[in-house]
């Protein structure tokens, strides 16, 4: 079975670490070993998290115009969030740290 290529805008799971079980939208290819990603709610674009592209799982689905939003400055952390419930993906609130 083929993987799906990393791309700007493609939607990936995350299996390993905190944020195990959560979407995120790819926004840079660093090399073939990352990617920084964000999904506007725990992860905003002024501080994406930066992950190996083997502990992601990469969905069918790439979020269309975030390259270009990306390149003017005008993606906003509420275009990833509106974007991953449109295509059906639930997004959960932040895990308070406090416990």
């Amino acid at each position: 079975m083929e993987r799906l290529p990393m791309e700007i805008g493609r939607v990936v799971l995350s299996r390993q670490g905190r944020d195990a079980g959560r979407c995120f939208v790819v926004l840079q290819v660093v090399d073939e070993q990352f990617v920084m990603m964000a999904d506007g709610l725990t992860r905003k674009l002024d501080h994406p998290k930066k992950k190996k592209v083997k502990h992601l799982h990469p969905k069918p689905i790439v979020v269309p115009d975030v390259a270009e939003k990306l390149s003017t400055h005008q993606l906003l952390d509420s275009d990833l969030r509106k974007a991953l419930q449109a295509v059906g993906l639930e997004i959960d609130q932040p895990l308070c740290k406090e416990g």
